[in-house]
């Protein structure tokens, strides 16, 4: 083997002992005591910030109903005069319940579309 052929072997090696994987530190001990135990679950698992998003997004999502039912619904039905449309039934089916469930839905999802895309450009995430 020539100088050259040793040194680029040498350099393999190097790379080959950089590119083993290392072991992993082994995980810190679990805490002791059930307290303990708790606070580490709180913090771990983020509880109290789940928490207040799901109270948050309870409160949001009466708040856009009320938009969609008390503002947005009103205007539909001045479009749409003396149309009652939340009775109408094809046999035993009530299709006006229906379609009146479908357009809220579609208008608080538009309604949630749009305070999402709001709260994007003022950099809220």
């Amino acid at each position: 083997m020539s100088k050259t052929d040793e040194e680029i072997l040498q350099v393999l090696k190097e790379i080959k002992t950089l590119l083993e994987p290392k072991p992993s530190p082994p995980p810190p001990p679990p805490p002791k005591g059930l307290w303990r135990e708790f606070l580490d679950f709180i913090s771990k698992y983020k509880v109290l910030g789940m928490a207040v998003a799901f109270i948050l997004g309870l409160y949001l999502g009466a708040l856009v109903k009320a938009l969609v039912d008390d503002l947005i619904m009103p205007i539909i039905t001045l479009i749409l005069p003396n149309v009652e449309w939340e009775v109408l039934t094809v046999g035993p089916f009530r299709i006006g319940h229906f379609i009146g469930a479908l357009i809220t839905f579609i208008l608080v999802a538009f309604v949630v579309f749009l305070i999402v895309k709001a709260t994007k450009r003022l950099g809220i995430e």
